[in-house]
């Protein structure tokens, strides 16, 4: 009898997904890249670059994890994902966000981060040597999620990047840690929309409790239409975390902070009753000023209904119980 394969309702068949460029191999990684876990990683050492790094893109494509892509859901196009979204450190215009008047001054290599709280393992370093790190051991993958915004758009992207719980597994969380809070940059003379909008809890901060970092779904992108992602969509490095509202995926990370309390986040202080913590994709939870039942297709314009979790169910309900 031959074997029959079975796979989830969810899963994307190739074929579907936007065709892409023939990727060209750049010079390949310079040197070997090791995370100590402790102190600062790149010490004594050059700082790997996003050129060094480009060898790791287009990564694999993991099947297991693409969205079931029913009609009219279509895959979005490059154009459309990388020229409509929010970044409101630069501007609220989601369409004039990649514009060079923001972007130009906007520097990304070398990218400091660390990683901090309630860890064994504390590490600070450049983003390019993490990317690379888990690029060489072969961390990296492609898989295409939904994106869902709270203001009921939507697309369907292929990301790039390596499941949060890796990060979190190399650092070593002590036991009383609970919750995960990211930082974004603060940098006022080079992104103008910290000066328009004063009223914010600068810097972008963003949260999730430590079993909602953990679920295989949470990853960290590093890359987009397997290329390192573009400065308007969060680089060098952004969470991703599909079956919550895109806000809760937090750009230009330069702190990842375990601790024991809840962290307060930059749009659940602005407006607590219009994004909460939690802030999963519920379309019978409808936003204090609109339904979310349905969600417009960015670039279609299509109207589709929105789903639980944002069809990611049971691979996340049981957190939720």
């Amino acid at each position: 009898m031959a074997n029959v394969i079975i796979r989830p309702e969810w899963q994307l068949p190739d074929r579907l997904v936007t065709p892409e460029n023939d990727y060209k191999n750049r010079r390949g990684f310079l040197r070997d890249i090791g995370l100590t876990g402790v102190g600062l990683a790149s010490a004594g050492l050059m700082a790997a670059t996003s050129k060094d790094n480009a060898k790791f893109y287009p990564a694999k494509r993991n099947q297991l994890f693409n969205p079931n892509l029913r009609k009219p859901y279509l895959m979005t196009k490059e154009e459309w994902a990388t020229g409509y979204n929010n970044f409101y450190e630069f501007t609220t215009r989601k369409e004039l966000v990649r514009h060079p008047f923001y972007m130009d001054k906007f520097k990304v290599e070398p990218w400091k981060m660390k990683i901090d709280g309630l860890v064994k393992k504390p590490w600070v370093g450049n983003a390019q040597d993490l990317i690379g790190e888990m690029g060489k051991a072969g961390a990296l993958e492609d898989r295409v999620y939904r994106f869902r915004c709270v203001e009921a758009w939507s697309m369907i992207v292929p990301w790039t990047g390596f499941t949060l719980r890796k990060l979190i597994e190399k650092v070593e969380p002590k036991p009383e840690a609970r919750f995960v809070k990211f930082t974004t940059f603060f940098d006022p003379a080079n992104a103008p929309g910290f000066g328009m909008y004063p009223n914010y809890n600068w810097p972008y901060t963003e949260g999730l409790r430590l079993s909602e970092a953990l679920n295989p779904l949470a990853i960290v992108a590093t890359g987009i239409y397997g290329k390192p992602l573009p400065k308007q969509n969060g680089a060098p490095i952004r969470i991703v975390v599909p079956w919550k509202y895109g806000y809760k995926s937090i750009k230009s990370i330069v702190r990842i902070e375990f601790t024991d309390k809840q962290p307060k986040t930059l749009w659940e202080q602005a407006a607590p009753d219009e994004y909460p913590f939690e802030s999963n994709v519920n379309p019978n939870l409808p936003h204090p000023r609109w339904s979310q039942k349905q969600e417009r297709l960015i670039g279609t314009g299509d109207q589709v209904p929105t789903l639980i979790y944002n069809g990611y169910g049971k691979q996340v309900a049981a957190l939720y119980k």
